[in-house]
């Protein structure tokens, strides 16, 4: 069922929003006010067809080998599309930790060097793993705090130096969700010959992330957030003469190179190993099939539209979710529409909670009732973490302005 909006709820607005076709992809849009594309998003029907065929190739054993790898390579081809990189720069993961790990685990570390992050603004996952390579490595893992829920530019130029190896940040944070100012981190990150790995999980498919643009040389993401797929897929780009330098920590067959007719299980005549061109060295073993044969769909559909588009339709819905919020009295993260805002809205005090909790019992309260009332959301580190996607519309913002104002109103 389509969300509805009251009389007085705000009217439909011209602007760059997507046409309703786009909407009519997508099933779940219709069952639910879905804001949860942070945690997950919805697929198109497309997506779900391509899935259903390849279980069908497999069931019946009709399926062939080549024809499931052409599938990956639509996927890296049409990700390094969507991210202005070359095909040889895009890896194949099953999730952002994994690109993550696979590079870091990659690089020359040597004793005393260190790594700068805002573990506060991180996913978990961007963290452990610096941690670790402090026990395997005795790397310094240099923890600066956040400056208002935002990533502090000249925090982190002060805090890199000669020993700093890699500067890490994500481009929008999973709580309060900020756009972070990449081309500035990369600037200062370069300056000092530092490198810059970015965590991409809640911006590819949703912002332009052009990684040549940005400055960034290397960038995880994974396909079951704004590239509408599956869990279980994933993608790292690495810029390619940096990759070209790297020695990876893990290697199977699809990391080296035999030239074309080599078998999947051919080997090299004796130790040399030839490592497949860029970041194809990172591949590991088998592929996720049918995850890729779903993603190719969905990411074929992005790219159809656009990202400038996308980002335009969510920036212009998250604007209209934000205004309305605060017209409302509710505690939006960042104040006013700004450079901050992307497609995330947070309602609350960033830090004010735990992983998937609020501290305020109001928050707390607000959240039951959108939930009840057939409302997606998350609670993420003290906020209600609301996420659109592009098959989001002004009636789902409108429907939510009308559920918080009579949340509002049976308080008062």
């Amino acid at each position: 069922m389509h969300a509805t909006s009251s009389p007085d709820a705000p009217r439909p607005v011209p602007g760059p929003l997507l046409p309703p076709e786009v909407r009519a992809r997508f099933p779940g849009a219709r069952e639910k006010v879905y804001l949860d594309i942070a945690l997950k998003g919805l697929i198109p029907r497309e997506t779900a067809e391509a899935a259903h065929a390849h279980v069908d190739e497999n069931l019946h054993a009709s399926g062939s080998k080549d024809a499931q790898r052409a599938a990956v390579e639509r996927c890296r081809a049409l990700l390094a599309e969507i991210i202005g990189a070359e095909a040889d720069e895009v890896a194949i993961t099953k999730n952002v930790s994994e690109g993550l790990n696979l590079f870091a685990s990659s690089l020359p570390w040597q004793p005393g060097d260190n790594v700068v992050l805002c573990p506060e603004l991180e996913h978990p996952n961007n963290v452990f793993l610096w941690y670790n390579l402090r026990k395997l490595r005795g790397i310094e893992v240099r923890a600066l705090p956040p400056e208002a829920g935002r990533i502090p530019v000249q925090a982190f130029a002060a805090a890199i130096d000669p020993r700093t190896r890699l500067v890490t940040v994500p481009h929008v944070s999973f709580s309060p969700g900020f756009i972070t100012d990449v081309r500035a981190i990369a600037d200062v990150a370069h300056a000092r010959r530092a490198l810059l790995l970015v965590d991409a999980a809640q911006s590819v498919g949703a912002l332009r992330c052009d990684v040549t643009e940005l400055g960034i040389d290397a960038l995880a993401v994974a396909a079951q957030k704004n590239l509408l797929a599956f869990y279980g897929l994933g993608f790292l780009f690495v810029r390619k003469a940096l990759a070209e330098s790297l020695i990876p920590a893990h290697l199977a067959r699809y990391g080296i190179d035999m030239g074309t007719e080599a078998g999947e299980t051919a080997r090299t005549g004796g130790e040399d190993l030839p490592y497949a061109p860029g970041a194809r060295r990172f591949d590991l073993g088998n592929y996720n099939y049918l995850g890729a044969a779903a993603a190719a769909a969905s990411l074929q559909l992005i790219a159809s539209i656009g990202v400038p588009r996308i980002e335009a339709h969510l920036k212009t819905l998250a604007a209209r979710l934000a205004d309305g919020l605060l017209a409302l009295g509710l505690p939006v993260a960042g104040g006013p529409p700004g450079p901050q805002l992307g497609h995330i809205v947070a309602v609350g005090e960033s830090g004010g909670g735990h992983h998937d909790t609020a501290d305020d019992p109001v928050l707390n309260d607000l959240y039951r009732h959108l939930t009840s009332h057939n409302v997606r959301l998350s609670v993420r580190k003290g906020v209600l973490r609301m996420s659109l996607g592009l098959y989001n519309d002004a009636a789902d913002v409108d429907r939510v302005l009308e559920l918080v104002r009579e949340w509002k109103e049976a308080r008062s």
